[in-house]
């Protein structure tokens, strides 16, 4: 048996040269291996993840393993982007309910070690700080704090994972505020590069006077 691992956009794998130097020599059907792979993976679209094939050379069978993706990839399809903060404590790129964090966990829970619930959500909350994302408005390490003191405990008990209207459209006028105060001050840093620019320019093609 031979094992493949494979990265692919959920339900959006295509041919390439990587993957057909693997199966083209064992002579498996590379289009049955991409249709059953999208097959399996079309509930992550958007989300890149980790694909186990398991293939017998001698009886050209094989297998379909999904993997959990990445922590980071499920928030950022939870949050409805491409690219996380580059810079995470400049730029923030959403604005997540502790019940956004609760559903991230439920879906890292089971490929994690650790049994214990709140630990995959320190690790989800960890990641949302690594990437730039906020929970309730606030910085991740500040809601570690409070889970630390018992809030959000109801939530948590009943794995809460719909964040309701009103909340929703809170967290996102919030958020709203935050990415128009982000937009300024880039713009305002660029104005600032552009003006220092010019000015460089200005110098270099400006003559130097001769001293008499």
């Amino acid at each position: 048996m031979v094992l493949i691992k494979l990265l692919v956009e959920g339900g959006k794998m295509s041919p390439g040269p990587a993957v057909a130097q693997q199966l083209g020599p064992m002579g498996i059907n590379m289009g049955q291996v991409i249709s059953d792979v999208n097959e399996a993976t079309s509930e992550f679209k958007g989300v890149t993840v980790p694909v186990h094939l398991t293939v017998d050379p001698k009886t050209k069978e094989f297998s379909i393993k999904v993997l959990s993706p990445p922590t980071s990839e499920l928030i950022k399809k939870e949050l409805g982007i491409e690219k996380a903060s580059g810079d995470r404590m400049k730029q923030k790129v959403g604005n997540f309910g502790i019940e956004q964090v609760i559903s991230v966990g439920k879906s890292k829970h089971n490929s994690m070690l650790s049994n214990d619930f709140p630990a995959t959500l320190r690790s989800v909350i960890g990641t949302c700080q690594a990437l730039g994302v906020l929970i309730e408005s606030k910085e991740p390490k500040e809601v570690l704090e409070e889970i630390s003191e018992g809030k959000y405990k109801e939530e948590i008990k009943a794995q809460k994972t719909d964040v309701d209207a009103e909340k929703k459209e809170e967290l996102d006028a919030f958020f709203a505020k935050i990415a128009e105060e982000q937009e300024a001050v880039k713009a305002a840093a660029e104005e600032a590069e552009k003006i220092e620019k010019s000015s460089e320019e200005a110098k270099e093609e400006k003559p130097e006077e001769k001293k008499e």
